[in-house]
């Protein structure tokens, strides 16, 4: 379905607000935000001329630090806590950013702002940079009059998110530079070390075993095509990169990511922490469930969470519980995740709760990246062993034989 970028006022208060959504056509879209209580005045579809070079052109090139929106973040709440305006603290926050395209994208807002427009009109200008949950929350912000306090709360979000990323690269740095020095060391012995072992073995007549004559036909075989290899890989990397974010390869990655051994259970702690955080913040800030599901569902980027937030959503608008419905998802809501649900429900303390369970798979995050690199350890060296262990055998056989001949 297509994406559309819509201008509208909210029917109670009158407020211009803005932003995108997906629906099957512009009938639908006004519909559909006609229902949540907003007046459209405009809407696009991304596709368009005009907007295609706003949204997808642009957006290439305005990609911001997670660290950069976070330090954002909690300057513009200190600044407008202190009694500054929004239009003077963005100026002064676009003079003090180091980040060209976040300077530039800051400028912007400021001339916006100054023209009367709210900020969280503003951010939604820039989907690629500021998600629906930083939008959201700043536009909850405003009309609570508690911007400070969003903008706190975002800030909050980003690092807890920040520190999960964190931690999971810095875990796997040790694995990828082992991979990469296996990888190298094997090109090496098979371009240059191999060719001269195996000239020895032809001048002597000797007969090879299979595994020698295996070893010895990947090395021609890594010299003689070593371009066409190369231009493969840069190949293959370029339709990756260009496939990336189509909806079929998205499934796909999800799926993987899901399923992988290590990977897997990394990947399901931190996508329930996000989801548990967002929720708790998203609802101790006034914001309705149903909307709050919608915004976490744009939030997170797994296709499986995403389809089956959605379809909570759908679901709670016909009177089901929440808890029930996470109930039916097992394979990425652990057990644990509708219990807190159901006794938050039940104690009417749901954001409470909710924050609590985030703390907890927030730890329970770090303790496994911690110890990521001791699990990772073993299965490097018993697959770098038995490649070793392989090239050796294949090279010592014909030596015995030849040896055994010279005897």
């Amino acid at each position: 379905m297509p994406n559309y970028f819509y201008t509208a006022k909210r029917i109670q208060t009158g407020e211009t607000t803005s932003g995108q959504m997906v629906a099957k056509d512009e009938r639908l879209a006004a519909q559909q935000l006609r229902s949540e209580g907003v007046l459209v005045t405009s809407i696009k579809s991304i596709e368009e001329e005009g907007q295609k070079v706003d949204v997808a052109f642009m957006d290439r090139f305005r990609s911001v630090p997670l660290k950069e929106k976070l330090i954002f973040a909690r300057n513009l709440s200190v600044m407008i806590s202190s009694g500054l305006p929004v239009s003077q603290s963005l100026n002064n926050l676009a003079i003090q950013v180091g980040n060209k395209t976040l300077k530039k994208i800051l400028k912007e807002m400021h001339q916006d702002v100054q023209k009367g427009a709210s900020l969280s009109t503003s951010l939604a200008k820039y989907p690629s940079v500021f998600n629906d949950l930083f939008v959201n929350m700043v536009r909850v912000g405003e009309e609570g009059g508690s911007l400070e306090e969003a903008l706190q709360i975002i800030a909050v979000q980003l690092e807890k998110e920040h520190e999960l990323l964190s931690k999971v690269r810095g875990a796997l740095i040790y694995p990828a530079v082992i991979v990469v020095a296996m990888v190298g060391v094997g090109i090496v012995m098979l371009t240059y070390v191999l060719p001269q072992i195996t000239g020895v073995f032809e001048d002597m007549e000797v007969t090879l075993p299979k595994s020698t004559q295996f070893v010895i036909a990947l090395s021609d075989f890594t010299k003689r095509h070593s371009m066409l290899i190369v231009a493969g890989a840069v190949i293959f990397g370029f339709v990756i990169k260009m496939t990336w974010k189509f909806a079929s390869m998205k499934q796909v990655r999800s799926f993987l990511a899901l399923k992988l051994p290590i990977v897997g259970p990394i990947v399901r702690k931190v996508n329930c922490a996000r989801f548990a955080r967002i929720y708790s913040s998203l609802i101790r800030s006034g914001v309705p469930v149903v909307d709050t599901l919608k915004i976490i569902s744009r939030t997170l980027t797994n296709h499986y969470y995403k389809q089956a937030i959605e379809k909570t959503a759908q679901e709670i608008q016909k009177g089901v519980e929440m808890s029930k419905m996470v109930y039916q998802y097992p394979d990425i809501f652990p057990v644990l995740v509708p219990q807190m649900m159901e006794v938050g429900e039940q104690t009417g303390k749901t954001e409470a709760v909710l924050q609590k369970l985030a703390e907890f798979y927030e730890e329970e995050v770090a303790q496994i990246t911690k110890n990521l690199s001791s699990i990772i350890e073993p299965v490097l060296m018993l697959l770098i062993g038995t490649a070793v262990g392989f090239f050796a055998v294949s090279m010592l056989q014909p030596m015995y034989s030849v040896l055994e001949n010279i005897q």
